[in-house]
């Protein structure tokens, strides 16, 4: 008897955990694939990164997650500095160290330290900020819209450090000159 209360136990606390381990897609259920395409750094494959949206082409006026498979470890520290780096260039000013602290407190709950085929996703909410799941996770939820927009520009500013990998996230690699 007590083996059948175990495993009604265990049946009931997979239900109740559900919600709490949905991942994205809960979020974003009819996401389609907008683009995909590898990121490299000095010859190395760090990343692939593919861009999900719910409604047609690629907005900041709708949701959509951005999703990177790594193919290297990365420390936490790595990705949270990297993207402050990145952010910070895109500004295109020095942003208020308290900005830089909060944003970096936020990275840091948001990231773990990657190992090749671990995921980050990022879940772009407009006006409402951003959630960070690792392998399909809730790692943290950030309800600031400037940082969500601010991070999201890494990739998608046309200013982006890979023009060609945002074109292939947004759809529109290819398109314009002629294949």
């Amino acid at each position: 008897m007590s083996s059948a209360i175990n495993a009604f136990a265990l049946a009931t606390l997979i239900t109740l955990a559900q919600p709490a381990a949905a991942d994205w897609r809960s979020s974003l259920p009819s996401a389609q694939l907008s683009g995909s395409g590898d990121f490299t750094w000095f010859g190395l494959r760090l990343y692939t990164a593919r861009l999900w949206c719910a409604d047609g082409p690629w907005s900041w006026d709708a949701p959509f997650a951005l999703e990177l498979t790594y193919h290297r470890s990365l420390s936490r520290n790595t990705l949270v500095q990297a993207s402050i780096d990145e952010i910070q260039r895109l500004a295109n000013r020095p942003l208020p160290a308290d900005t830089v602290r909060q944003w970096s407190t936020s990275l840091a709950q948001a990231f773990v330290d990657v190992r090749p085929g671990m995921r980050i996703t990022g879940l772009y909410l407009p006006g409402q900020g951003s959630r960070f799941y690792v392998d399909g996770q809730l790692t943290q939820a950030e309800p600031d819209p400037a940082f969500a927009r601010a991070f999201f520009s890494i990739w998608l500013d046309p200013r982006s450090r890979d023009a060609q990998l945002r074109e292939r996230l947004i759809g529109q690699a290819g398109r314009d000159r002629g294949g």
